[in-house]
């Protein structure tokens, strides 16, 4: 069989047409209509839950929002108070002097901003978890996460921790506040600044301490209660004691009746007699308990005073033990002889006490 025959038997070859090609379907009006059915059937399965969810989500906000303003104001209310009681038991003179007015603001602002943090932490975060839980999300590792990132952030900052932990208890206590003189053992001045993490001291000489609160161990406050100003004088040991102790007790009495000292002064000046004896001295200490951080000024206006009317009185004042004699150098020659003038054998008086030689005998000749 030819090849022309085996052509013409299979016939002809089919030719690629537009009708065989992929074209879109368009949906139909019907499958329009079977979507939506679809659609609402699902909706109309679930509108019960997606709306119990949303009522349980919107009175879960709504629950702490308004206990975090409940609390918040009753954080406010509870410090008011607080500070009204403190002013209406601090009602005597010495109290009044103590209240700091703006050392209460602050620290009543310091820790009414740590309460009212802290209860809007808790309410928020328990509300978000709450939130989740609705929404069936499985918080375990969420919660697993979160541990272990507060595990490695309290690590990494473990000493920021502990600045704002120790700042926290200083401003619940009360330990110093702004206008308060310290010695905080790495820094010492006045408290210009306190703040959870750091506090700013105001040196002697005017500069400027940024003092971690981790970093302190111990706090001595100068300027709560009240401060004592000593002064030792320091007389002859031949003054008359009765005499010393009568111009002291002028000078205090004298002192504690002028201004401004009455009002630094929170008691009267006292002698409380000797201090110590020595041989040729004797040390008359003085006290008295003053407004915090006066005692400094106390004591340099009653030196001042005591000095004037010693002076007037005519007491000697010594500045402790009398230093010792410088013994003078022994001369080595002082025990020796002056030198005689016979010594020198060309003198005159050496000439003089020289004795005699008798002239030598001439002979003669005949």
């Amino acid at each position: 069989m030819s090849l022309s025959a085996v052509l013409l038997a299979a016939g002809p070859s089919p030719s690629p047409t537009p009708s065989d090609s992929e074209t879109p379907r368009v949906p139909s009006l019907e499958d329009a209509q079977e979507s939506a059915t679809n659609a609402a059937g699902w909706v109309e399965q679930n509108w019960s839950t997606w709306l119990a969810i949303g009522l349980r989500v919107l009175l879960i906000v709504v629950i702490a929002a308004v206990l975090r303003v409940f609390v918040r104001r009753a954080i406010t209310k509870l410090i008011d108070r607080m500070n009204r009681n403190h002013q209406t038991g601090e009602s005597s003179a010495i109290g009044g002097l103590l209240v700091n007015v703006e050392r209460r603001r602050q620290r009543s602002q310091a820790i009414g901003s740590v309460l009212r943090s802290v209860a809007s932490f808790l309410i928020v975060g328990t509300a978000a978890l709450m939130i989740l839980g609705t929404f069936q999300i499985n918080l375990a590792p969420l919660l697993a996460s979160a541990g272990v990132a507060g595990v490695a952030i309290g690590f990494g900052a473990r000493n920021l921790v502990t600045d704002f932990l120790s700042g926290v208890f200083m401003i619940l206590e009360d330990q110093y506040g702004v206008g308060d003189t310290i010695d905080a053992g790495v820094a010492s001045g006045e408290v210009i600044e306190v703040g959870l993490r750091v506090t700013k001291l105001r040196g002697d000489g005017g500069e400027i301490w940024y003092v971690r609160n981790g970093e302190v161990k111990r706090i001595g406050n100068l300027s709560q209660g009240w401060a004592t100003a000593n002064v030792d004088v320091t007389v002859h040991a031949g003054e008359d004691l009765d005499r010393v102790k009568a111009t002291l007790d002028e000078v205090a009495e004298k002192m504690g009746a002028e201004e401004p000292w009455n009002e630094l002064l929170w008691g009267p000046i006292e002698v409380l007699g000797l201090d110590s004896v020595l041989l040729d001295s004797m040390v008359v200490r003085v006290t008295a308990k003053t407004m915090p951080g006066k005692s400094l000024t106390v004591e340099r206006e009653l030196r001042w005073r005591v000095k004037r009317a010693f002076d007037a009185a005519g007491i000697r004042i010594v500045g402790g033990a009398t230093a010792p004699v410088e013994e003078q150098p022994v001369d080595p020659t002082a025990g020796m002889a002056a030198p005689s003038v016979y010594a020198n054998a060309a003198s005159p008086q050496s000439a003089a006490a020289s004795p005699l030689v008798p002239p030598a005998p001439t002979s003669t000749t005949k």
